[in-house]
């Protein structure tokens, strides 16, 4: 029987502009996810919203949500050395 988990992250008070910079540089990464492993990501005002599903290897998981908030770190980082 293989295990099966729901992850939300929410990221909150973000700017609209912000929120676009993620969303659109986490979209390519979105393409060739993992098997029984999916992302959808929603924006809410000012919040950021990451739903995870995984069926399976939870560890792909783990590996896969790490990645993914290393990439919003580093866009945080860009967008705001852009705008210093």
């Amino acid at each position: 029987m293989l295990q099966s988990c729901k992850i939300q992250i929410k990221i909150n008070n973000a700017s609209l502009n912000m929120l676009k910079s993620i969303t659109e540089s986490l979209e390519p990464d979105n393409i060739n996810f993992p098997k029984n492993l999916t992302l959808k990501t929603t924006v809410n005002k000012n919040q950021l919203i990451l739903n995870f599903t995984n069926e399976g290897d939870m560890g792909k998981l783990i590996n896969t949500i790490d990645e993914i908030l290393a990439h919003i770190q580093l866009i945080v980082k860009v967008v705001n050395n852009v705008r210093s």
